[in-house]
């Protein structure tokens, strides 16, 4: 059988194996370009991120990061104390050096409210623009806010409501509408900050607060929209409270928690003993007595702003400024689907083929007019191109590696509903369609919707991956549609070989979830 051309959709991997083979690189990397590094100068934490390429949704691949409280007495002495500055300093010294051995050509170098509130800050900004052999990026409280809110639209799918980035020394506000960033703010509430203003008194902090937020603009359009909290603090609050609630899946980029419910968690947290609380020994040592105060803030933000739900975002500043560095093209992409594709092209026995069963499920839900919604499509199309990604492991068990994989895989532009469809298609791809008492958990977060479409997805791949074998180029020549109220199966005369009783039983299966009689027929 003559290889089918190469589609136009498909060029990009073709130009991914040249370049790959021309810089050597080790079957585990994309082919993306050198490496750029993010060098994160905040105000409680000093950390370096490494990543992998500029692509539209960059992976990781180094994360470390160094609690050096540079914005500890900030608010009492007006200046960074010797001890923060040395540790930043040190900490800067083996960032420079691990970003030179990774062969990073690109470093940016960030800093934050505790470099730009305090009197020394200019002299510890020209220190570290000394070791790191770059300008650092001295941002404004607006420019923060910016940064933060384009980190929210690079990683959520038509985000729509109020960011809120809270760090050591201050808190950033800001408007969002799908790509539109409106002006930020900033407000002098991060953790640190207030706790020295208050005295470590929680009552103070709470008067602080008020008064810092009852004007805050950004507040007053939050009602009912989503408020999208980005912050270690933050998300130390939102691991806490899936343990609190044997939440089935542990990423925290998409979790959500209705507002009522936040709010009485945030309550709990500032009222009891942080040490009794569940989770709280996933906590670093250092952070846990910022946690009630990180509580305290939500919960002013909550009463203010009236949202209808918090959405934890794992992107903020860093992820920000890596989505403004592209080009129109490519801030334009999915990042759902690029992630897909990439971690297909990484893993699959053959990538274009996940290309084939998009066009392939394409037709048949068009066929059965299945009333998909746009962002559904995004999902079954990132699924296809995930479907294989198991491959090498044994039978019995790629479907739990799939779904285990899918389930924590660094996916962006996706929810956890959307992340479960994922997940379970692929899953019942490989296990087959029923549920028993061993299914996965990830099923608690779905909806009977979105469990019926990710079955029949599963049940078309099961079809699918028996006619085709993974091989590029066959599900274009043989057709899945409902025709006349029978869901059909086309294979041409040359390939009517392909035609079995266990293929038949796998179509049979798929038309009863669809409630339409199959059949296979030669053309």
């Amino acid at each position: 059988m003559a290889e089918a051309p190469i589609a136009p959709a498909d060029a990009a991997e073709a130009g991914r194996a040249a370049a790959a083979s021309k810089r050597h690189l080790p079957p585990g990397r994309l082919p993306c370009g050198a490496p750029v590094a993010i060098i994160d100068i905040g105000s409680n934490s000093v950390r370096l991120v490494v990543y992998e390429g500029l692509t539209r949704a960059p992976t990781a691949l180094f994360n470390e990061k160094e609690l050096c409280a540079l914005g500890r007495s900030v608010a009492v002495t007006g200046k960074l104390s010797d001890a923060s500055m040395a540790k930043a300093l040190a900490a800067l010294r083996r960032f420079r050096a691990l970003s030179d051995g990774m062969g990073v050509e690109r470093l940016h170098v960030l800093a934050t409210a505790a470099a730009r509130d305090a009197e020394n800050g200019a002299a510890f900004i020209a220190e570290a623009e000394s070791i790191c052999g770059v300008r650092v990026g001295l941002l404004s409280g607006k420019r923060e806010a910016e940064l933060s809110a384009l980190g929210v639209v690079s990683g959520v799918y038509r985000p729509n409501g109020v960011v809120g980035d809270l760090g050591g020394g201050s808190l950033e506000l800001v408007n969002i509408s799908k790509t539109k960033v409106g002006e930020g703010s900033t407000h002098p509430l991060g953790g640190l900050r207030l706790q020295d203003a208050s005295d470590r008194s929680i009552k103070k902090a709470d008067r602080l607060v008020r008064d810092a937020l009852d004007e805050a603009a950004a507040l007053g359009k939050l009602k009912d929209r989503v408020f999208y909290a980005v912050g270690g603090t933050w998300r130390a609050l939102a691991h806490m409270h899936m343990v609190q609630k044997n939440y089935p899946l542990h990423v925290l980029h998409g979790y959500t928690i209705p507002a009522k419910e936040a709010l009485e968690f945030c309550r709990l947290v500032r009222r009891v003993d942080p040490e009794t609380l569940p989770g709280v020994s996933t906590v670093s040592s250092e952070r846990r007595p910022l946690l009630a105060y990180g509580a305290l803030v939500l919960e002013h933000i909550i009463r203010i702003g009236k949202p209808s739900e918090v959405t934890m975002s794992a992107l903020g500043v860093r992820e920000g400024l890596l989505f403004e560095l592209l080009d129109d093209d490519g801030r334009r992409q999915d990042p759902l689907i690029s992630t897909a594709t990439d971690l297909g092209y990484l893993r699959s026995r053959a990538p274009r083929h996940g290309f084939d069963l998009v066009d392939w499920t394409d037709r048949l839900f068009r066929s059965v007019d299945l009333d998909e919604e746009v962002e559904e499509k995004r999902w079954r199309h990132a699924a296809c191109h995930l479907a294989d990604i198991a491959w090498r492991a044994h039978p019995d068990y790629r479907g739990q590696q799939s779904l285990e994989t899918i389930a924590h895989a660094a996916l962006t532009g996706l929810d956890h509903p959307g992340r479960a469809f994922i997940a379970l298609a692929v899953y019942y791809r490989h296990m087959g369609l029923l549920d028993d008492e061993s299914s996965p958990r990830i099923r608690e977060i779905a909806s009977t919707r979105i469990l019926d479409r990710a079955r029949i997805l599963g049940g078309a791949m099961r079809v699918g991956y028996l006619v085709s074998a993974s091989v590029p180029g066959v599900l274009a020549r043989t057709p899945l549609t409902m025709r006349k109220g029978v869901l059909t199966l086309r294979l041409p005369a040359e390939l009517r070989d392909l035609a079995s009783d266990r293929l038949r039983n796998r179509l049979t299966k798929l038309g009863k979830m669809l409630a339409r009689p199959t059949a296979i027929i030669e053309i």
